[in-house]
């Protein structure tokens, strides 16, 4: 198995709680977690956001939050006021889902106008592009790679975890031989081992999206 230092492992990290039944306690013991294991960020749904910007604002820990969530097929329009309001209450990094439709149905242009505007309306937070591989063919996951690069996003992700599949290694290497050195490549579902983890980083993962994050470390502490 491949090696690596509990720190970068970490850092890697995006301490995710997306459930609908999510309530308070649960991102109070989120962000206790993330801050004493030194997570990348707590990723959460948007009305938790400036809960859990508090409760990171001493910390090194990044306040994630999901945008056109889960399915992507908002309104362009609804999808940037979303953004401005979650950075309005503390967000630093945004995942966006796309329009999956209009990309199987090559309005292409439209796509790209989509995630151009939560970009334009992100300010300096960085924006994560969701393509949820499982609805996708390779040659669309490609696509979908160029015209998040194309309109300026920051990284790819995977995933939402709720689809009807995850991040796998095959997507991933994909992924990121489509967005080189120009942009982070995230895996998200399903990850819930360190083996999985390790899997994901080897195939070009530069982020991880997991709810799992405690037990993946532990795993690596042996």
């Amino acid at each position: 198995m491949h090696k690596i230092e509990k720190n970068k492992l970490a850092k890697m990290i995006d301490h995710t709680n997306l459930r609908a039944d999510a309530q308070m306690i649960d991102m109070e013991r989120a962000c206790q977690e993330a801050i004493e294991n030194g997570f990348a960020a707590v990723c959460v749904n948007p009305s938790f956001v400036r809960l859990v910007a508090d409760r990171l604002k001493n910390s090194q820990v990044k306040v994630c939050t999901v945008v056109g969530f889960p399915l992507g097929a908002s309104d362009s329009r609804v999808k940037a006021f979303e953004c401005e309001r979650a950075l309005e209450h503390g967000a630093q990094e945004i995942d966006m889902v796309i329009n999956v439709g209009m990309l199987k149905d090559r309005r292409l242009d439209l796509v790209k106008k989509d995630i151009g505007l939560v970009v334009e309306a992100s300010s300096s937070a960085l924006v994560k592009v969701i393509i949820e591989t499982c609805y996708l063919t390779d040659e669309e996951k490609l696509i979908a790679c160029q015209l998040a690069k194309e309109a300026g996003a920051d990284f790819v992700k995977s995933s939402t975890g709720l689809g009807p599949g995850g991040a796998n290694v095959g997507d991933i290497a994909l992924m990121s031989r489509a967005v080189g050195s120009f942009m982070g490549v995230k895996a998200s579902g399903g990850i819930r081992s360190l083996k999985d983890a390790l899997a994901m980083i080897e195939a070009g993962a530069t982020r991880i999206g997991t709810s799992s994050g405690i037990k993946i470390i532990k795993e690596l502490e042996g």
